[in-house]
């Protein structure tokens, strides 16, 4: 789902099947929902995402927020604990000719995950 919020899928879901055909010839038929809810900004979510930035703090990585379009396993954990995504190799051009990755970034990436593995989450 590429929306923000729940809410903002079942308006999406509701402008959908209210679609009306504009030719009398034509006839429309809608199916379908949104399945995958989007990974929202919840509690949880910024507790871990503080605690990410401190860690990465005392790493030397300035993380910052960004939120993209499309979705992973990280849309359906939110539902249910704290999840971050995007925490894996940093590089550029995903799934395209030019992706790589940044093989000297990926020691203090690891060592930010195994810290936040480590750490306790204050909910």
């Amino acid at each position: 789902a590429r929306v923000p919020d729940f809410e903002s899928a079942r308006r999406v879901e509701a402008a959908v099947y209210a679609l009306e055909p504009g030719l009398p010839s034509v006839s429309l038929e809608t199916s379908g929902r949104v399945t995958r809810l989007p990974l929202e900004r919840t509690a949880r979510n910024q507790a871990l995402w503080r605690t990410a930035q401190r860690l990465g703090g005392e790493l030397g990585l300035a993380l910052e927020e960004g939120s993209v379009g499309g979705g992973s396993d990280g849309n359906t954990t939110s539902q249910f604990t704290a999840t971050l995504d995007g925490l894996g190799a940093v590089g550029d051009g995903a799934h395209a000719l030019h992706e790589h990755v940044l093989i000297d970034a990926m020691p203090r990436r690891a060592a930010l995950l195994a810290l936040l593995l480590l750490s306790p989450l204050a909910e």
